[in-house]
């Protein structure tokens, strides 16, 4: 009797098992086994060839010899795949393009994906070609992936973001995660700046300045009345609620425009007289906090208020004519660009412009809306351009001349931009004198009217789109090179699987044990990192990260380690190497994420939708991928890509975007109309109503 109910439990398991996820046929959980030495042809690693599974020419030269106290030549392995092969006693061979994207890398091979095991792609291409047979269905064999299969069910919105078909709960890719949970790119501003601007008693004097352009942008913010926000007190212990009463300091881009054009000392002391009857004294003489402080509550006006007193300070700034407010990292490449008009969605309040699928979100209808498709996108974009016209976005951004961030921080010629905080705050020990008082930080998000559904009115608070999930590379494996070789399917199974371990996850990051520190008895030397003991990378590492990665972690592993290339990266390794004003920075907005002040998009089914972070992939059908592309407007003009076209960056340059439309509801109308945006959109909204449902029955 007792075998018989084991029996029964085993079979109701089973279907189970092919119901919720896909399984075709019942097979007992048993380990993925390979015959030793089985090799994996692997095209897959990031964007170009220096970061590859293996060395090239550029970065190993002759031989390099690493922390780890190897040498390494051109061709070899780098030192994660090395340990790869060797913990899972198979043999790699490295077919990565370097094609420029995980997109452009697919693209290359969806023709021929005999000649590939393991394949890096965007997540909805090898979706796509999933539904078509072409990739493997790895939740066919979730029950042989035991690692993989438990972050999945820790992280249940990471199993929706992934899911490939919602009938038979298929997944194409293993996720890429650049860090989860967790805010991404940050407001950086040139902090000793805004202090000489703007603290100390009495008036600013200047020896020289130059008169600010004829103001062309209007008050986004309110005009009369108050606007209570929330900020975290100046020591990041509690929250204090402020009030922005314009009652008694009127807004100061509608004051500055009722003078038009003027000084900048005229400027300065403006902004100064502002702040002070604004917040009824709450800065003090330390009004640069308002921008800068743990207690910052700048919002779109009071920022190109600054900015006017930026450009038109050059002399007292950096001693030279010229100060460029805004810029992008690499004004003339289009993959940095479009940071532009992602910061005009924090500025405001536009949801879909750094959404982890296209420009998708979530309404507080629960529906999902384009920024596309959206009329506040446009009116978003046209202040942007108001700023353009004031001379307050660098003039290489609108030119597109061959500047970089480098250049702007290295000659003092930058004030601001919208990145990631450790790649960026590297200059203040790279590039700026610090002895001199010089400082690049992340500062808070701002403060913009949002609507979340709670106001039918908006809600003035601070929110941040940009909240590390899913990303959109990943890696998956392809039907027609594994076919008929049960060695090559469990090896490649067997890796992915082996990613998501606890131990893999720290090799995936941090490479080989040798880059990290231990202690006598062979354990990791540890510290806390977010909550979780997490390992501290060796001396020799650190120094190595600075001699050859010049501080730059993410380029250090990628070029030299070959990690961080996919799966689960950990940020643990990415702060040790954080310049201190960098942690500075990115503490003052962590203590406020975590005091509730800045509020951003949940992993998870919301009770307000609005919050429920957009899936990176949608379980559109083959017939509806087809459908889809054939709006090819929808991606190659508003592209991310180095070289490609985006008509919200041009916007921002040059006014409305879509030819021949002058105004906000004409452009969202073209996208939705002529451009197929309506349509595109009722086929997203069918895959997210069908993967809502899919939720529901997992839950179950």
């Amino acid at each position: 009797m007792k075998k018989t109910k084991t029996l029964l439990t085993w079979l109701l398991v089973a279907l189970m098992l092919v119901s919720v996820f896909g399984v075709t046929k019942v097979q007992a959980a048993e380990e993925l086994t390979y015959a030793d030495g089985t090799t994996l042809r692997i095209a897959a690693g990031y964007n170009n060839r220096k970061n590859a599974l293996t060395f090239e020419a550029e970065i190993a030269g002759e031989g390099i010899t690493l922390a780890d106290g190897k040498t390494y030549h051109t061709g070899d392995l780098k030192p994660t795949w090395v340990e790869v092969e060797n913990l899972l006693n198979i043999k790699i061979e490295d077919k990565f393009t370097g094609a420029g994207s995980a997109a452009k890398e697919f693209d290359y091979w969806k023709e021929r994906l005999n000649e590939v095991d393991l394949v890096v792609g965007g997540a909805s291409q090898l979706s796509e070609y999933g539904e078509e047979g072409s990739i493997v269905n790895l939740g066919a064999y979730l029950d042989q992936m035991p690692n993989f299969k438990a972050y999945l069910e820790a992280n249940p919105i990471v199993r929706l973001s992934i899911t490939g078909n919602t009938s038979t709960g298929a997944i194409y890719f293993a996720p890429y995660f650049d860090g989860v949970n967790d805010i991404e790119r940050m407001p950086l501003m040139r902090v000793d700046w805004v202090e000489k601007l703007l603290n100390g008693e009495g008036t600013f004097t200047a020896d020289a300045c130059k008169d600010t352009a004829a103001p062309v942008y209007q008050p986004y913010m309110p005009t009369a009345g108050k606007v209570e926000v929330e900020v975290v007190n100046l020591d990041g212990t509690t929250v204090d609620k402020i009030a922005k009463d314009y009652d008694a300091a009127g807004n100061i881009v509608a004051n500055m425009n009722a003078k038009g054009a003027m000084t900048g000392v005229e400027a300065v002391n403006m902004l100064r007289e502002y702040i002070d009857k604004a917040y009824n004294g709450y800065y003090g003489t330390e009004r640069a906090n308002l921008f800068v402080g743990q207690n910052a509550a700048w919002d779109a006006d009071e920022l190109v208020a600054l900015l006017r007193c930026v450009v038109a300070n050059p002399q007292t700034l950096n001693g030279t004519d010229v100060v460029q407010g805004l810029f992008s990292r690499e004004d003339a490449n289009n993959q940095r660009r479009v940071d532009m008009f992602r910061f005009a969605g924090h500025l405001f309040g536009v949801r879909g412009m750094e959404s982890r699928q296209d420009y998708l979100f979530v309404g507080a209808d629960g529906m999902l809306h384009d920024a596309r498709q959206e009329v506040a996108t446009y009116e978003a974009l046209e202040k942007m351009n108001d700023m353009v016209q004031e001379g307050l976005i660098s003039s290489a951004f609108v030119n597109m001349e061959e500047v970089k961030t480098e250049n702007y921080l290295e000659q003092d010629l930058g004030f601001m931009h919208y990145d990631y905080n450790q790649t960026q705050t590297l200059y203040n020990q790279t590039k700026l004198d610090n002895a001199a008082g010089e400082k690049y930080m992340a500062v808070m998000v701002p403060v913009a009217r949002w609507f979340d559904g709670t106001d039918e009115a908006g809600v003035y608070m601070r929110f941040t789109e940009s909240w590390r999930s899913v990303k959109t590379d990943a890696w998956g494996i392809s039907v027609k090179g594994v076919a008929g070789d049960e060695n090559k399917l469990n090896a490649a199974l067997k890796l992915l699987d082996y990613a998501y371990s606890e131990k893999g996850q720290i090799l995936m990051s941090y490479g080989p044990d040798a880059f990290i520190k231990t202690n006598p008895d062979g354990t990791y030397v540890t510290f806390l990192f977010n909550g979780k003991e997490m390992p501290v990378i060796s001396d020799a590492t650190s120094e190595e990260l600075w001699s050859k990665g010049k501080g730059n972690y993410t380029n250090y592993a990628r070029n030299f380690l070959g990690s961080t290339l996919s799966f689960v990266k950990s940020q643990a390794f990415e702060y040790q190497c954080t310049q201190a004003v960098g942690k500075e920075g990115a503490g003052h907005i962590s203590v406020a994420i975590g005091l509730g002040t800045i509020k951003h998009p949940e992993l998870a089914i919301t009770a307000n939708p609005w919050y429920t972070s957009v899936p990176t992939v949608l379980p559109n059908t083959k017939v509806e991928n087809d459908l889809i592309k054939t709006y090819s407007d929808l991606s190659t003009k508003f592209a991310s890509n180095n070289g490609g076209e985006n008509l919200f960056v041009d916007q921002i340059v040059n006014g409305y975007a879509a030819e021949g439309m002058d105004n906000a509801q004409a452009s969202a109308e073209y996208v939705a109309d002529t451009m197929g945006g309506m349509l595109y959109l009722q086929l997203k909204q069918d895959a997210w109503a069908r993967l809502q449902k899919y939720y529901e029955s997992l839950a179950k």
